[in-house]
């Protein structure tokens, strides 16, 4: 059975014929590189942003993945933007609009016509201001226009036999930081070190949010108990405070998206 959603995008894409498609590495956007590459018929190229608030895990598996699939692939470096060095309410927006203007700079160097992004339907209906800076730019977001959601994404990449289809979502560094908060690559690399202990002790998709000096741990069902457990717990507090943190805490509510968003701020 054809998938109608799958085909209104083959169809966008096509429509498209040249362009870019901004790859962070993630499910959504690796599912729609890998989809554009697969067609003989366009002309595609993944680029990957590197910045000190994105996880070098991310930026690895993007290339790895490129390399494996035989995708086009290329990296542009930018350093921290000082403008969302105090991590405003409206960063994402400030962030997005520096980054996919680049990403627009390289599109035209290079003779493709446009910037594509892997902005899902379910992505409409959080807090996220950096869509309007897409809009604004005019970044084409296929994956929405044939409103795909996250779900049916994951889907039609384990179709594809793609193995990061069930990989959970994971979002830029900055999002475990209060807004209003001076923010210093230092604390980045906290958060980047303590997470990936987390994730090497079998709790994927954990957060670190930090507030001050102390880091609060929001995971996914199931792992609660596993860190409350001894030795896991204890070795998890003596790396966290190894790392830089003076004091640790488990979120009993476990993780949720945007839990430092405006509407639903602990601070």
């Amino acid at each position: 059975m054809k998938n109608k959603k799958a085909e209104k995008l083959d169809k966008i894409l096509e429509e498209l014929k040249s362009f870019i498609v901004a790859y962070s590495g993630g499910v959504d956007s690796s599912f729609l590189l890998h989809r554009a590459a697969s067609n003989e018929n366009l002309r595609v190229t993944g680029v990957t942003i590197r910045t000190p608030y994105i996880p070098k895990t991310e930026i690895d598996e993007s290339v790895e993945f490129a390399k494996h699939h035989g995708i086009n692939h290329g990296i542009i470096d930018i350093s921290f933007p000082e403008n969302i060095r105090n991590n405003p309410v409206d960063r994402c927006y400030l962030c997005k609009n520096l980054l996919f203007t680049r990403l627009i700079e390289f599109a035209r160097e290079n003779d493709f016509e446009y910037v594509i992004d892997g902005t899902n339907a379910d992505d409409k209906g959080d807090f996220r201001p950096g869509l309007k800076a897409l809009e604004e730019l005019g970044v084409r977001s296929p994956l929405m226009e044939a409103e795909l959601t996250k779900a049916e994404i994951r889907e039609l990449s384990r179709e594809a036999g793609l193995p990061l289809w069930s990989k959970p979502a994971m979002a830029c560094l900055l999002t475990r930081i209060p807004y209003g908060t001076d923010v210093n690559e230092e604390i980045l690399k906290m958060i980047e070190q303590a997470e990936q202990m987390l994730f090497e002790k079998g709790c994927i998709g954990a957060r670190v949010r930090v507030h001050g000096d102390l880091a609060r741990i929001e995971c996914l069902p199931g792992f609660i108990e596993k860190i409350i457990h001894k030795p896991d717990r204890e070795y998890i507090i003596q790396s966290f405070k190894k790392i830089g943190f003076r004091y640790v805490s488990l979120d009993l509510e476990g993780y949720r998206t945007g839990s430092l968003n405006p509407e639903k701020r602990e601070i």
